[in-house]
């Protein structure tokens, strides 16, 4: 029987380290992991599996092309990305390079050396902009308003990747997801920032007044829901992936000052001061939720318990963090 060649752009980041750990449960496959091992990559997310083989260059560089040439893919998972707001802010322009014309370099490699490749593109609800409290969610059908540079260069190349199914018939969908959690993920985000300010005594530096609304996903059930995806619905332009819990950051600060105080007590504060407000971020988007209009999505969010899931992080990044002190 003959292998099926897999490319899984962005592998050794936070989302893609789990494609790859679900895509290895499947017989007979090759993975071609290409990852320029930015900041939201790490070393000890990359597979020592034989299966895979691992390139590590931006998914700008030429030699993209050469091995599209070489080895035809039947799938590509595409989710190498800048994916920091704060950094965007700093930095638009390399999340330009990127996320924009880094996505073009690889629906140019289909287009030429692979037309048949199967591709799932992977983004992000913050495309759709923002909503009130009592606003709806978020659907397929919700037009696009990105409010940061991050946000902006997204929906940028969700609209190229979407340009060429319709220009040039590749099949290529569109993923948008809530914000993810779990071990693994790069220092810089919100929860490991949350864990690692109480492990190593410092405040929890904290946007405003905390009352800014995400929707949260386990970043395994992620990945199993962007393969299945892959291989099951071609059938739609767009899927939003949503998760199980809607939370504002003030209450998930205070759920993991509270597993922690539980669980690990030599990290407590004697004076219980654990959050320091900070100047909010630019354009800061008050709040995110997702739903969808495709009832074939609905058998994809049998997710982690919420509970479980934050209990299981924490535990990871306080063992991270306390050999790190």
């Amino acid at each position: 029987m003959s292998k099926t060649f897999y490319v899984v752009t962005g592998g050794c980041g936070f989302v893609g380290s789990y494609v790859i750990q679900e895509l290895l449960k499947l017989e007979d496959i090759e993975i071609l992991n290409i990852d320029k091992m930015g900041p939201g990559s790490s070393r000890s997310n990359i597979s020592k599996d034989e299966r895979v083989t691992n390139f590590f260059i931006d998914i700008n560089d030429p030699v993209v092309t050469t091995l599209f040439k070489a080895y035809n893919p039947t799938y590509v998972i595409h989710l190498a990305a800048e994916s920091h707001v704060d950094r965007s802010i700093v930095n638009p322009i390399g999340f330009i390079e990127s996320n924009i014309n880094g996505t073009a370099n690889i629906l140019e490699c289909i287009r030429l050396y692979s037309p048949k490749t199967r591709m799932v593109h992977v983004s992000t609800d913050e495309v759709y902009g923002h909503l009130k409290l009592n606003d709806p969610p978020f659907t397929e059908h919700t037009h696009l308003d990105p409010r940061s540079p991050y946000s902006a260069s997204k929906a940028s190349s969700d609209l190229l990747a979407l340009s060429y199914r319709s220009t040039y018939s590749l099949d290529v969908t569109v993923t948008r997801c809530c914000n993810n959690y779990g071990p693994r993920q790069d220092n810089e985000k919100l929860i490991p920032t949350v864990i690692r300010s109480i492990v190593t005594g410092k405040h929890i530096p904290m946007y405003g007044n905390g009352k800014n609304i995400r929707e949260w996903i386990y970043a395994e059930d992620h990945a199993k829901a962007i393969i299945y995806v892959l291989h099951h619905l071609s059938q739609q332009r767009i899927y939003n992936l949503y998760g199980t819990e809607e939370i504002d950051n003030l209450k998930i600060m205070q759920i993991i000052i509270d597993e922690i105080e539980s669980k690990y007590p030599e990290y407590k504060r004697e004076d219980g001061e654990y959050i320091k407000s900070v100047e909010d971020r630019l354009g800061h988007d008050f709040r995110y939720a997702m739903a969808t209009v495709h009832d074939e999505v609905q058998p994809l969010h049998n997710q982690c318990n919420f509970k479980d899931g934050i209990s299981k992080t924490v535990e990871y990044y306080v063992k991270k963090y306390a050999v790190n002190k």
